[in-house]
């Protein structure tokens, strides 16, 4: 088996938009995402660390980095997915998200897992 696919992890995204949290006469627009991160490889990993680039329709770029995902440090074993709910607050009512989690897998190999770029937008906007 190739080596790549020994540490393969999938990611899904489901994204909301938060009028009720949000105030659009202020510029602040929150949006909720929901992330299933899936073992699809053949080795156990846990995921260690984030880092999200959050983009505006300005071009404003918020970098976030931080331990774990929700205050946890999920390990997965082959097959195994976590579901986690988070949010973020932009100043346009269109932008978007993407990263990386930093994995560590049972045999001690690091490796990084891209979060593919979603869009964040208000209902509506975008057709």
């Amino acid at each position: 088996m190739p080596e790549n696919k020994k540490y393969e992890i999938n990611i899904a995204v489901r994204t909301i938009y938060l009028p009720d949290q949000s105030d659009e006469t202020a510029d602040r627009y929150v949006f909720a995402y929901t992330i299933t991160i899936t073992n699809i490889g053949m080795v156990a990993a846990q995921l260690i660390s984030r880092h999200w680039i959050i983009l505006d329709g300005g071009n404003d770029v918020q970098e976030i980095r931080g331990l774990g995902v929700v205050g946890e440090q999920p390990l997965l074993k082959p097959g195994d997915s976590f579901e986690y709910t988070s949010g973020t607050a932009i100043s346009s009512p269109v932008g978007s998200m993407k990263g990386s989690y930093q994995m560590v897998a049972e045999d001690g190999c690091r490796f990084d897992t891209t979060i593919p770029e979603f869009t964040l937008s208000i209902p509506r906007i975008l057709h």
